[in-house]
């Protein structure tokens, strides 16, 4: 395992992470057999959020023992100051430690978000004298939106980006990489698999390590899965023809159904949730029938208001057809409320 620097925080980490939502499904003790593993293999970056159900919890109970040998990130999806200063205290409790070292604005993908979020009362207030406080180390900021992201990025306000970036969603390879090295902020590389849609875990890592300055935090729901993954970093990358062309066939193969949450759909006249329900059989696939129907459940009860105005279709750069993907997201996930279908 190598460890790189971790931006301009004068921290280095190891060059993959984890990422806490698959854990969700696993029950604590299996969850801790495979956050231990991941600790015994090298890895020192652990990202979670406190909207992944328990997933702070577990990783708390096994791994607060090593606190001072990992690093810990975590996010927040609230945009005011109070329920950030709430969800950070949450997360410290959770996490059984006295400091985050990474706190992350999650899923900023709006201009409108992010003036609540920097402006009087905000989040960002919150975070900072959090900060002041010794409760957290580090700010960083997640997002789907490319522009939105290099925009953060330039502000200089952050420690890391964190963007998806696999090999159906590469622009972020363009402009926002070089803007982040350039302004030495890390890049934490989320949805390496395309949250699912990728299967070919080999793949999906030759694609990942041929590319540099990049810290992959991928979901792990075993302590073999953990083997498998730390064990492409054992040798050399080398990416062929061949696999070029398995990338470019899968590409081909999800690209005309698969949403990138890019959010340019939004905002829905009807106020339908698009993107949650867009993405609502990937989270599934993710987390579990169960867990993902009751965590969906404020968007995805949304979907029955779509007038099938077709504006959200015209406003979608990939052209997907939105009402119709709503439409059979929404009967999956009635039939998990129900108990009828697992994934």
């Amino acid at each position: 395992m190598k460890y790189l620097p971790f931006g301009s925080t004068g921290v280095f980490l190891s060059e993959i992470g984890f990422g806490a939502i698959p854990i969700i499904r696993l029950s604590f003790e299996e969850a801790g057999r495979v956050l231990r593993k991941a600790y015994d293999s090298g890895i020192t970056l652990f990202d979670t959020a406190n909207a992944y159900h328990d997933s702070e919890e577990k990783i708390g109970r096994e791994l607060s023992s090593v606190r001072d040998k990992i690093f810990l990130a975590t996010k927040s999806m609230k945009r005011d100051g109070k329920t950030v200063s709430e969800h950070i205290d949450l997360s410290l409790r959770r996490l059984q430690t006295d400091r985050i070292d990474l706190f992350q604005f999650h899923q900023v993908a709006t201009e409108k978000d992010w003036q609540t979020i920097s402006g009087p009362g905000g989040a960002m207030e919150a975070a900072l004298k959090a900060q002041a406080d010794g409760k957290i180390r580090f700010i960083g900021i997640t997002s789907h939106s490319l522009a939105m992201a290099k925009k953060y990025v330039e502000s200089g306000l952050f420690v890391s980006i964190q963007f998806p970036f696999n090999f159906i969603e590469t622009e972020a390879a363009e402009e926002l990489h070089p803007l982040a090295r350039k302004k030495n902020v890390a890049i934490l590389s989320m949805k390496p698999f395309a949250g699912g849609a990728i299967t070919d875990a080999s793949l999906a890592f030759k694609f990942l390590r041929s590319h540099e300055s990049l810290f992959p935090i991928p979901g792990y729901d075993s302590v073999e899965s953990v083997e498998q993954v730390v064990s492409f970093y054992d040798s050399p990358n080398r990416v062929n023809d061949n696999d070029l062309e398995a990338m470019e066939s899968v590409k081909k193969e999800i690209g005309g159904e698969f949403c990138r949450r890019c959010e340019y759909c939004q905002p829905c006249p009807s106020g339908v949730a698009i993107t949650q329900g867009m993405i609502y059989p990937l989270l599934a696939s993710r987390m579990s029938p169960v867990v993902a129907s009751e965590f969906a459940s404020k968007g995805m009860d949304t979907i029955p208001e779509c007038a099938e105005c077709g504006l959200c279709v015209k406003k979608c750069p990939y052209t997907l057809p939105i009402p119709a993907m709503l439409k059979k997201h929404y009967a999956l996930y009635k039939s998990h409320r129900s108990g009828k279908e697992g994934v």
